[in-house]
Parts: structure tokens; C-alpha cells; sequence
């Protein structure tokens, strides 16, 4: 009999016997756990777990898979009473169905050219299904790769009606999440919500500071000693949102502004990759305005 895996990711109010019911609910179905961490946050009293594990298909197929849905749900319940059941989030995903992306860009190449090339090779766990800029430059970087390209051009008349088409981009192409691979527009509040923990920046400092225009000559005229670059997801607190990976490399006064730009922008590159990995792989979850990584 066939095998398939899973991923259990699960966020309640801390109580005794979490791990041993989810064990349990998992041996009783006839599952194999893989892979197991889990976090008790003391500050907010959160408990935080994600669960891999192996199922055979008379157990977690295609029918079954509802039947465990169900078992989980039931639990899910139990961690929840007396604290309500909304605060009780919980997900389970097949391993072999990979999750896929949308990849928006203005001017800047790097990061996408960084993820085109790590799923291309293997390295991501994720689908890019398209990339969506306001500027046609890196079509052609976008059509080696074989990947569709949208040119959706925006000026302040025209924002609604471009985050408009990119919803319905989100949906004609089932995306799971959207990243913003040094997209230099602000998004609306309108939209952050929609998409709320399904968008990703990636910011070019290590803590929020240089906004604007030409940050690393900025970091230069300051004689900045450290550069580094913030992955995070996106909310309508520009730049604020819950932080998932930061990068940072040591300078000095010989460095040029061009050298600090093209250090940055290998930072940022790998800080992004990171983070998209880790959401593709369901091993971030919330934990108010901060994360927890399971890595």
C-alpha cells in the first residue's frame, strides 16, 4: 500500500496534553510522524506545533484524507474550549502538492532572477505561476523561464483597478502567495487584508530604516558598519509586518555605494528565497506581530 505526507501545523492557548493528543489522533489513524516541533510562547500563551507524518492511503488518501480532517477538527475543538474556538488555527497539507506563487517586480531583477533560477533547479518548494510588474523590463526575464508575464502598469488614478486585476490573478491561477521581490509600490490596505499572511517583502535593511530612494547610498553617507536585508509578510503598516528572515553583512568606510548595493542585493536575495521556502514548506506561523520559524 502507497504512503503519502502530510504536514499538521496547529496554533492554541497552551495546555497540558497538546502533543500527546495530536500523537495520539495520528497513531489511532495509522500514521507515521517524520518530523515534530512545537513552541510554548509564555508571553502570549500560545502554543505553536507543526507535524510531518506519513499516512497510507487506506488511512490519509483520498477519501480518508477527509475522515483525518475531521479527527483534527474534533481536536481542535477540545485545545479551544472555554478559550472559543476561533483562536484555534490549525492547517493540513499533502507534501506532494506544491504550493504556487506569483511573483511581483518593478525595475529590480535580482530577486527574481534568484527564484526563477532556485525553482528551476530544484532548490524551491514552490511554483512561481507568473510574474506581475508595472514596468515591461523584465519580461523577457520572466519568458526565459518560461513563466507568464503581466504588464499591469499603475499611476494613483489607476491603483485600484491594477489591485483589481491582481485578485483576479491570485484566483485564475490558484495562488497560494504573492511576493514582492522589490516591487516599489505601496500596496492598499484593501488589499493587504484580502491577502493577509499571503504576502511577502522583502525589505533592504535589516531593521526598517533608510526608506526612500537609494538606501545603500544613504547607508553610505552614514558610515553605516552593518547592511542587511528583512523578509516579512506584508500588512498595511508600511514595512511593519510580522518579520520571517533578516540577512546582514559587515562594512566599512572602503566600501563604495555601488559595493554596498550589489552586497544588498545578494542579502536580499537569499533572505527572500528563505522565507518563501520556509511559507512553501508551512514552516512559519503567526504569532500576533511576530513568527515562529519551525526551520
Amino acid at each position: 500500500m502507497s504512503e503519502r505526507e502530510y504536514v499538521l501545523t496547529l496554533s492554541c492557548p497552551d495546555s497540558r496534553g497538546i502533543v500527546a493528543g495530536v500523537a495520539n489522533l495520528l497513531s489511532d489513524h495509522g500514521c507515521n510522524i517524520t518530523e515534530s516541533q512545537q513552541y510554548g510562547d509564555h508571553y502570549s500563551g500560545r502554543f505553536f506545533l507543526r507535524m510531518q507524518f506519513m499516512a497510507e492511503d487506506g488511512g490519509a488518501g483520498v477519501v480518508g484524507e477527509d475522515v483525518l480532517r475531521g479527527a483534527f477538527a474534533a481536536l481542535a475543538g477540545e485545545f479551544g474550549r472555554g478559550a472559543g474556538r476561533s483562536i484555534v488555527e490549525w492547517s493540513l497539507q499533502a507534501r506532494d502538492v506544491r504550493p504556487r506563487m506569483i511573483v511581483m517586480v518593478s525595475r529590480f531583477g535580482h530577486c527574481l532572477n534568484d527564484l526563477l533560477y532556485r525553482q528551476r533547479s530544484g532548490l524551491l518548494d514552490i511554483d512561481i505561476a507568473a510574474v506581475v510588474s508595472n514596468h515591461p523590463d523584465l519580461e523577457f526575464l520572466a519568458r526565459s523561464y518560461g513563466v507568464d508575464f503581466h504588464h499591469l502598469p499603475v499611476t494613483s488614478d489607476s491603483k485600484g483597478q491594477q489591485e483589481e486585476r491582481i485578485l483576479e490573478l491570485v484566483d485564475s491561477y490558484d495562488v497560494d502567495l504573492v511576493v514582492l521581490a522589490r516591487y516599489m509600490q505601496v500596496l492598499s490596505e484593501q488589499l493587504c487584508a484580502k491577502m493577509s499572511g499571503r504576502i511577502i517583502n522583502i525589505h533592504h535593511s535589516f531593521l526598517p530604516s533608510f526608506k526612500g530612494a537609494r538606501p545603500y547610498h544613504q547607508a553610505h553617507t552614514r558610515g553605516v558598519k552593518l547592511i542587511g536585508a528583512t523578509a516579512h509578510y506584508v500588512t498595511a503598516d508600511l514595512d511593519e509586518g510580522p518579520i520571517i528572515e533578516q540577512e546582514v553583512s559587515r562594512v566599512d568606510h572602503t566600501h563604495s555605494p555601488e559595493q554596498l548595493t550589489a552586497i544588498g542585493r545578494d542579502l536580499e536575495s537569499v533572505a527572500l528565497a528563505r522565507a518563501v521556502n520556509w511559507h512553501a514548506q508551512r514552516r512559519i506561523l503567526l504569532n500576533g506581530e511576530k513568527t515562529v520559524i519551525f526551520d
